[in-house]
């Protein structure tokens, strides 16, 4: 006897491959033969199944230079290989969040509080884990509301579920945050594609002034 499927949970599959599609995990370190290494990257596929490893700085940025503007790639990289390539990359919108990890934590502090987008600098494999596993957690959410217009030009889904996520997102997120804009500029465009023109616009302007507000604080801060 056949087995039919809802729409929702036909959605939710879907939904979950465009997330798989979606989420890249870079990994940049010197030495991945290190037996810790190989630890951490069984661990990393657990979260983000597509995982791509280098040991060279060029070829790294040559790699999220040419992905399109709908990946998210989230980086681990070594404390001396991203002092060199986290300022070249930093502002490459598809690249959402980076965690430093080394050896000397107070160290790499140092250069590493000028970039946003650094979640995280840590020593420990558990520490890594758990950081990538909860930030994973608020992008996927982040993402949804594209991912699931995707699917839903036949489908009424029940997104109350998705908004109150969403909400919960945005008051856990900082406001200088990137996260947080990206959210803002998502959530603009899934309105807007669904009719929803004035609560487009309502984004839209949080967006801007999100913007403007990080412009403003990162000007004082060098002053």
């Amino acid at each position: 006897m056949a087995t039919s499927i809802s729409p929702i949970d036909d959605l939710q599959a879907n939904t979950n491959n465009q997330h798989l599609k979606i989420f890249s995990l870079i990994w940049l370190d010197a030495d991945t033969t290190l037996e810790r290494n190989r630890n951490a990257e069984q661990r990393l596929r657990a979260i983000i199944n597509c995982l791509m490893k280098f040991q060279d700085v060029k070829k790294c940025q040559e790699y999220i230079n040419k992905q399109s503007q709908k990946a998210r790639l989230i980086m681990v990289v070594s404390g001396r290989l991203g002092q060199e390539i986290v300022p070249s990359i930093h502002n490459i919108r598809q690249v959402i969040s980076i965690y430093v990890y080394c050896m000397d934590k107070n160290r790499h502090e140092q250069w590493a509080r000028n970039f946003a987008k650094v979640k995280a600098i840590v020593v420990e494999l558990d520490e890594l884990i758990l950081q990538i596993e909860t930030d994973h957690r608020m992008q996927e959410i982040v993402e949804e509301p594209l991912s699931i217009n995707i699917f839903t030009t036949s489908v009424n889904a029940d997104t109350s579920a998705m908004g109150k996520s969403i909400m919960d997102v945005n008051e856990q997120l900082p406001p200088s945050d990137p996260l947080l804009y990206d959210l803002y500029q998502d959530l603009g465009k899934f309105a807007s594609q669904v009719g929803n023109l004035d609560k487009s616009m309502e984004w839209r302007q949080k967006a801007i002034v999100l913007q403007q507000q990080n412009e403003l604080a990162g000007k004082q801060s060098y002053e």
